[in-house]
């Protein structure tokens, strides 16, 4: 888990590929408990750290994430991300046609017995809005920025693969994947208003050098 700020109120983070937001079924470590280990170890404090969650990536998504120091601070932040003032920006390579559309809107709902979520209509689903712009093409590959007005579950990568254009490696929703490959979809940015300056704050985090990144 790389570190990439902290004071007394927030730490930001670079999540690492498989390794869930929250503890789960599968019992693997996750980021949470690796916050609260870290801040434990770095503070020597004893008995429990707290650590807020207020937002997440899918367990195979990396890049930068917040999470909070204090309940207020988790308060706030979480204010914020429904306020739409956390600002997410994604890169993601698809494969296949891209729509013609640069904003996407749908309705998706979500299935909770299979975790995988799909498009449906207005009265059974939750609406899910992205936008995004064209980095780079190669044959039928495209590396995309992404920016999400809305957070629903899996939303990116159902959106893009409902039009035919799935993620690259995607292992849920791309039938085509190769077992084995990882999702090419990185949390490259994160802005947010600081839950007490209220000065708004932005982190990076660069793509991993591996395939299909290192295409482009």
């Amino acid at each position: 888990m790389k570190v990439l700020f902290e004071d007394n109120h927030c730490l930001v983070i670079e999540k690492p590929i498989n390794v869930p937001m929250q503890a789960d079924d599968s019992e693997d470590m996750d980021v949470v408990t690796l916050a609260k280990n870290y801040l434990k170890e770095k503070y020597d404090k004893p008995g429990n750290v707290y650590c807020g969650l207020v937002h997440r990536l899918d367990r195979p998504v990396g890049g930068v994430v917040v999470l909070a120091k204090t309940s207020k601070a988790a308060a706030r932040l979480s204010d914020s991300v429904r306020k739409h003032e956390l600002q997410k920006t994604y890169l993601a390579v698809v494969v296949g046609p891209l729509p013609k559309q640069k904003v996407l809107e749908d309705y998706l709902i979500k299935d909770e017995k299979t975790n995988r979520s799909r498009v449906t209509n207005a009265s059974q689903g939750k609406l899910a809005q992205l936008s995004f712009k064209v980095i780079q093409q190669i044959n039928d590959l495209s590396l995309l920025e992404v920016q999400l007005k809305t957070g629903r579950s899996h939303q990116i990568r159902v959106q893009f693969a409902s039009r035919n254009c799935p993620l690259w490696g995607d292992q849920r929703y791309n039938k085509n994947a190769i077992v084995g490959q990882q999702i090419a979809l990185w949390s490259t940015s994160l802005s947010f208003p600081h839950p007490i300056t209220k000065e708004v704050l932005t982190f990076e985090s660069p793509i991993p050098n591996t395939k299909p990144w290192t295409l482009f």
